[in-house]
């Protein structure tokens, strides 16, 4: 009796930074899952743990259910169908249980991530033992939606096992939810996401959850539905970045020059709304497809000039840029910048060769290349071991 459920990644199409001032934005799924495996021990395994497996870091961690319920009492009483937010009572319980398991110094980043998942299994499931297996394709910090991605399968694993949602264990291969359960899936996600971020905007886990794109601005998300294929080069310039201190030099940068950088975020948000109009336009034929893949590289180029103007590029990110200039492509940062992530856009006629050599040459500089997909399914879940 196991249930597996995976969640995308996410894309910046356009709107980074400027988002926060006002301006729309346009975020897009990415065909790079995070997995994670639910198993609940028969009474003859004789378990009373629940497991933790991150299979990409190599660690495992177990916490006796005796003591869960020593450290987390009121944690059995909570419903699954309605999400709420963490105290700061159990936000302290959980950190001490997440302190004891003495995490490496190279590993402590994953304490966020782990809190999270106690939060969550104890919140849905109560103090029950159970085995979860995470392993992504994701790269972790990178600015790809990892702990969204981890907070949606995670809470879809965790609901499809619950008692709040009635499916069919039947139906062989992937499947998905009604909207309706979606939304639960992404209401426990966004908490999720608050106990490792603080104060997320709520893109990253609406994505990971409906797939597809949106557009958000000032809070209100729309979702949105692509009419083209699109394939990007990912480039992971593996510069870790802190997100917080990016977004209070931009702030800092528009309060020193207001009127010039309110026209930057004027520009951002007609990008943005353009870019959103060309994606979900109808198309004829192959050369619509060409064309809208040219006016998207175009826009893409000046969404990278005005991310520059705010500051936020980097020189890893700009190695990038003029790797792939040789090569006639548009690339432009995604998410926070200074580091991160990079995206180059592939047109579909683009020769596989081209692309083998741009990653080589890519790769060589040290860092590392993933082709993804844009815009494809959000959340599924496939169960095993039911009859």
């Amino acid at each position: 009796m196991e249930v597996r459920a995976r969640a995308p990644g996410k894309i910046i199409l356009a709107g980074e930074h400027a988002v926060v001032h006002g301006s729309t934005a346009v975020a897009a799924a990415i065909d790079l899952y995070t997995y994670v495996s639910l198993r609940f021990p028969t009474p003859e395994d004789n378990d009373e743990t629940l497991k933790l497996q991150l299979k990409d870091v190599d660690l495992e961690f177990s916490w006796p259910v005796g003591k869960l319920k020593e450290v987390l009492p009121e944690l059995g009483s909570c419903s699954a169908s309605s999400p709420s937010s963490c105290s700061l009572e159990t936000t302290k319980a959980i950190a001490l249980l997440v302190e004891e398991l003495k995490l490496p110094d190279s590993k402590t980043g994953l304490a966020s991530g782990i809190s999270a998942f106690l939060w969550l299994y104890t919140s849905v499931h109560g103090l029950k033992p159970a085995k979860v297996v995470v392993n992504s394709e994701l790269p972790l910090g990178s600015g790809l939606g990892s702990s969204a991605a981890l907070c949606v399968a995670l809470s879809a694993a965790l609901l499809a096992l619950s008692d709040s949602l009635k499916l069919d264990f039947s139906h062989q291969g992937w499947q998905t939810f009604g909207d309706s359960e979606l939304d639960l899936v992404n209401k426990w996600a966004f908490e999720g996401e608050k106990i490792i971020h603080g104060r997320p905007s709520g893109i990253d886990n609406t994505v990971s959850t409906f797939g597809n794109m949106i557009k958000f601005r000032s809070g209100e998300l729309t979702r949105m539905k692509t009419n083209m294929p699109l394939k990007m080069l990912v480039t992971n310039t593996k510069v870790g970045r802190n997100t917080r201190a990016l977004v209070a030099s931009v702030s800092e940068r528009a309060a020193r020059h207001g009127s010039a950088m309110t026209s930057v975020f004027k520009a951002v948000d007609s990008i943005s709304e353009e870019v959103a109009a060309i994606i979900q336009s109808p198309i004829s034929d192959e050369l619509a497809i060409t064309e809208k893949e040219e006016k998207l590289g175009e826009l893409m180029e000046m969404t990278q000039g005005l991310l520059q103007c705010m500051g936020v590029s980097h020189a890893s990110i700009e190695t990038v840029i003029k790797t792939t200039l040789k090569y006639k492509l548009a690339t432009k940062l995604t998410g926070a910048g200074g580091g991160g992530c990079v995206l180059t856009l592939l047109p579909t006629l683009l020769a596989g060769t081209v692309v083998d050599k741009l990653i080589a040459e890519l790769e060589e500089c040290g860092f590392q290349c993933l082709i993804a997909g844009i815009g494809g399914s959000g959340m599924e879940i496939s169960f095993s071991g039911f009859s």
